[in-house]
């Protein structure tokens, strides 16, 4: 692996999928950075952002804990608490803003955490501005918050047409010099509206990937989201993302092409979610993705592997497909 040291990958989303990519990704000698998003306004987030003031520690907590080379505090960052005042709050989130309390700015805390954390790589927030979710669907009608696009959706038919930020947002200096340095940028797995888009939503950051001359990847998701990506295939989900990034941006697309055995389908049908037909498409990569188990989950070592080779992939389209 020591072809792999020094090389750069910039991991753009928030929540569980990015979680995983880094989780995977850190047990090789890269140079890691992060990218998060900063709209969330639900849960232990919500209430500390409402109550105190302070940025969304949330998806930052997640990265960072991809990211620690320290397995207890790992396990402390990750606590949450089951009842009482704390209950459903985390011990990351409510550390992070605190720290964000006592320096000052969110940029102290998070460099102050990392540093406790003994951090693999680095973790920036996509922008330091105070933003909010905003969604409108196909009928017209405007949903407002992070959570209420995720949770509310269920309740109505109509698609997402758009989502964007408000107010406006700018990339933060320091996440735009990480995409630029980049090598490999990899975007996905994750909520679509609500973990990627909104990283793309902020000024600067489809320009700055665009001027890249990394490989520039983007993995697609294992099963749809009712109320967000309901009955989308494969290529539904790279459309959408070509809104916000632009066309012909993506120099490769990774397809999970295993199909869950039905028993284990069947779980996720109270959840009216759905597998995720892929795409022959002329930059797709189609592969198995799919992890063991009882759950529909990425396999990370597999990811793992698609995602190193692609740090030399062919960008020029039509030649030999890396990832096979």
């Amino acid at each position: 692996m020591t072809e792999l040291r020094k090389k750069k990958v910039v991991v753009v989303g928030g929540g569980t999928g990015t979680f995983m990519v880094l989780s995977a990704l850190r047990e090789y000698p890269l140079e890691l950075t992060a990218i998060v998003s900063m709209a969330d306004d639900g849960g232990s987030t919500g209430i500390l952002r409402d109550q105190y003031g302070v940025l969304p520690p949330g998806d930052v907590r997640r990265a960072l804990v991809a990211l620690s080379d320290a397995p207890a505090l790992r396990e402390l960052f990750n606590y949450r608490f089951e009842k009482g005042d704390l209950k459903g709050h985390s011990f990351g989130n409510i550390f992070l803003s605190t720290l964000e309390k006592i320096s000052g700015n969110f940029a102290s805390a998070v460099s102050e955490a990392s540093r406790i954390l003994n951090i693999k790589g680095e973790v920036l927030p996509v922008t330091f501005q105070d933003v909010r979710l905003y969604a409108e669907l196909d009928d017209g009608k405007i949903l407002k918050g992070e959570t209420n696009i995720d949770i509310s959706r269920t309740k109505f038919r109509a698609k997402i047409k758009k989502v964007w930020l408000s107010p406006a947002a700018k990339i933060n200096s320091e996440a735009k010099e990480a995409i630029t340095r980049a090598n490999l940028i990899v975007v996905g797995p994750g909520d679509l509206y609500t973990s990627l888009i909104p990283n793309l939503l902020v000024r600067g950051v489809p320009e700055a990937i665009k001027k890249s001359k990394a490989n520039k990847v983007f993995v697609c998701n294992l099963m749809t989201k009712f109320g967000e990506t309901h009955g989308f295939t494969g290529k539904d989900f790279v459309e959408e993302i070509e809104k916000y990034l632009g066309k012909n941006i993506l120099d490769f697309v990774v397809f999970n092409n295993k199909k869950p055995v039905d028993a284990i389908l069947a779980k996720y049908k109270k959840e009216k979610a759905e597998f995720v037909e892929p795409q022959i498409i002329e930059n797709g990569i189609l592969t198995d993705l799919l992890a063991p188990g009882p759950f529909i989950r990425h396999d990370h070592k597999k990811l793992a592997k698609v995602l190193t080779r692609l740090l030399w992939g062919a960008r020029n389209r039509g030649r030999k497909n890396p990832g096979n």
